[in-house]
């Protein structure tokens, strides 16, 4: 099992590089995040995912073991693929990806191409409890203080008889404007734009 490749990046494209190691070329698949921090001719160290399959043996590479870790965690969820995963990698940051999974927010874990509701729901379920270490623990109280906000507001708004699917959408644009926002002004904030 190839652990990690020092070596000269011989050719680079923002999906794949291949790395030259003393006089071998290694083709390596990367996410964005990865290729914007290599550069031809220079040195570099990837930490390397294999995957041998019975048509392929397949060589993934990051620049940081936790962008390497975040891939493995993608990759376990059921339909998602290598490609998937590096497509997710590129579209959005670590930090990104675990603060969407903690908050449910499957909409923007579906900006990646090629991964739909029904995938993006099952990252969210899958990986709920093993991405804590990839985001920031400041964002995470503020979810979950903006999260207890939202959800007493749409409470507040059911009992006035406006139904919860209407006023979340709302609900959400409002608390990305003003995350400190109070519940009692939250409320009076969707029944004004209904």
């Amino acid at each position: 099992m190839i652990f990690s490749l020092q070596g000269i990046v011989q050719e680079l494209t923002p999906a794949y590089a291949v790395i030259n190691v003393q006089g071998v070329g290694y083709y390596v698949g990367i996410s964005l995040m990865t290729s914007q921090t290599l550069t031809v001719n220079k040195e570099t160290v990837l930490y390397i995912q294999q995957i041998i399959r019975e048509d392929a043996h397949l060589l993934f590479g990051f620049k940081t073991r936790s962008e390497k870790e975040m891939f493995n965690l993608l990759i376990s969820v059921n339909g998602v693929g290598a490609v998937s995963a590096l497509i997710l990698l590129s579209t959005l940051t670590l930090e990104e990806i675990a603060s969407a999974i903690l908050s449910k927010n499957s909409a923007l874990i579906q900006k990646a191409k090629g991964i739909g509701a029904k995938t993006a729901e099952r990252i969210i379920v899958d990986l709920k409890d093993k991405v804590q270490k990839f985001s920031n623990p400041e964002d995470n109280i503020s979810t979950i203080a903006n999260n207890k906000v939202k959800e007493e507001s749409l409470s507040a708004l059911e009992v006035l008889g406006i139904p919860k699917r209407m006023s979340e959408k709302l609900a959400d644009r409002i608390i990305k404007q003003d995350p400190d926002i109070s519940v009692e002004a939250l409320v009076k904030q969707i029944l004004k734009n209904i």
